[in-house]
């Protein structure tokens, strides 16, 4: 009798092992998924070193008097370029064209001035770091498209796109090489309607955050990656 049920127990637990040993394996052969996660998302920080490394001529910013005959305003800032958001074009002669990564640029445009030739004043360029500056910005050689396109430019931002009444502006454009807020805000070459009138108070990320425009990222990824770091 108790061979019997030894005997039993032995083909219950074999039965048993074969069940679950079957059904590991097909698991196993399913195809591998990733679980896609779309909940909050959190903003990433952009870097803002650019205007920190400028900051020593802030107060130089503050100090200067405003030119009334030769201001810039959004509407040229904006004609200089093909869309919202692409590098300006060069307005004026290239004396060499593949005059590049020697720094010619920056004998003008590193620290502004005033140019008597075009009556205007130089604007400073956010990232004198990058020499090579044809790589991105290239002369004007016509003022209208190569062939016909129903092309619509991007919509600019709104100025005064504060979310309060009284707060500060949120920053709508990507900061990726505009690091230096002094540069398109400060100065005789800033257009009028962005001209900042602090410039010396150096830390603008302070109160100034950037719009819908950051990179984001899962908090559930976050969550999951600090845990696997631990």
């Amino acid at each position: 009798m108790k061979r019997l049920i030894i005997i039993s127990l032995f083909s219950v637990l074999m039965l048993t092992f074969i069940i679950i040993g079957g059904y590991s394996f097909q698991t196993s052969k399913e195809e591998a998924y990733t679980p896609l996660i779309s909940n909050s998302t959190t903003y990433s920080i952009p870097s803002e070193i650019g205007v920190f490394e400028r900051s020593e001529f802030a107060l130089d910013y503050l100090n200067m008097p405003d030119d009334d005959k030769h201001k810039r305003s959004l509407n040229t800032y904006y004609k200089n370029r093909a869309f919202y958001g692409a590098p300006p074009s060069i307005p004026h002669e290239v004396e060499d064209d593949r005059n590049m990564g020697d720094k010619s640029c920056l004998k003008c445009h590193e620290n502004g001035g005033f140019v008597k030739k075009y009556k205007a004043y130089t604007p400073v360029t956010p990232h004198p770091q990058f020499v090579n500056c044809r790589q991105c910005h290239v002369p004007q050689n016509t003022n209208s498209v190569f062939v016909a396109t129903n092309w619509k430019n991007v919509s600019v931002p709104e100025l005064n796109n504060a979310a309060l009444e009284g707060s500060p502006p949120v920053i709508p454009h990507q900061l990726q090489l505009r690091e230096n807020c002094l540069a398109c805000h400060a100065g005789p070459a800033a257009p009028v309607e962005i001209k900042v009138s602090h410039p010396d108070r150096i830390n603008c990320r302070q109160c100034h955050v950037p719009g819908n425009m950051g990179i984001t990222v899962s908090d559930e990824f976050i969550r999951l990656n600090y845990e696997t770091n631990e």
